[in-house]
């Protein structure tokens, strides 16, 4: 007589046993790949499909001196990167909505990031307009004086000035996996999308930049 009520109570203990599994694999799945992810990845969505198709057509240029450029093969939306011009005046990248943007984090103690500054000035010389802009922000912590006076030594006129002193971009792009060190670039699209990235320093004036960031910019 005390068989069945024991068989019952252990066929709801396992159906228990067996929810919490699977919740528990939900639960981890959302961790590892976002809820984005289990709902169909919303990043998935317009305006980052566009993104996709420009990262496609410049894959075949992501060679020699750019060949580290990292096109890419999901879509991201870039998180609205907060800095400030030379004056002090608040902005973010969705400032430049409508452009196409090479987005350059760069310090004074970082010496590849130096080492490409005047490239990617020269960059910023010969395509920089109304449909693309090299904006490079320096995440130096302290003494904002010291990377404005080292670019003035070294000559860099081209490129705008912008600065985030709390190197809050750096760990917004961290978040993201976008930023495992310096320097670190992002070609973002006029929607403010990925359409590549680069961990370390590039040739931006070689003739392989060029091409690759005029292939981002074809229509």
């Amino acid at each position: 007589m005390t068989e069945r009520p024991i068989a019952g109570f252990a066929k709801k203990r396992l159906a228990m046993i067996v929810a919490g599994g699977v919740a528990g694999v939900a639960i981890g799945l959302a961790g590892v790949y976002g809820i984005a992810t289990l709902r169909g990845n919303a990043g998935g969505d317009s305006p980052c499909r566009q993104a996709l198709e420009t990262a496609r057509k410049a894959t075949p240029f992501a060679r020699g001196e750019v060949a580290a450029v990292a096109i890419a093969k999901s879509p991201l939306k870039v998180p609205d990167l907060a800095f400030q011009d030379a004056s002090g005046t608040p902005l973010t990248l969705a400032n430049w909505r409508g452009r196409t943007v090479l987005l350059n984090l760069w310090a004074t103690w970082c010496v590849p990031c130096r080492k490409e500054m005047p490239s990617l000035d020269a960059l910023q010389a010969r395509l920089g307009g109304p449909n693309f802009e090299v904006v490079t922000v320096n995440i130096d912590t302290s003494d904002p004086d010291k990377p404005k006076a080292w670019l003035k030594e070294v000559g860099i006129e081209k490129l705008a000035y912008y600065a985030d002193p709390a190197a809050k971009t750096f760990q917004d792009l961290k978040a993201v996996g976008r930023a495992f060190g310096m320097p670190t670039t992002l070609l973002v699209d006029p929607n403010g999308c990925e359409i590549g990235t680069i961990a370390g320093p590039a040739e931006w004036a070689s003739d392989d930049a060029i091409k690759l960031i005029q292939a981002a910019l074809a229509k």
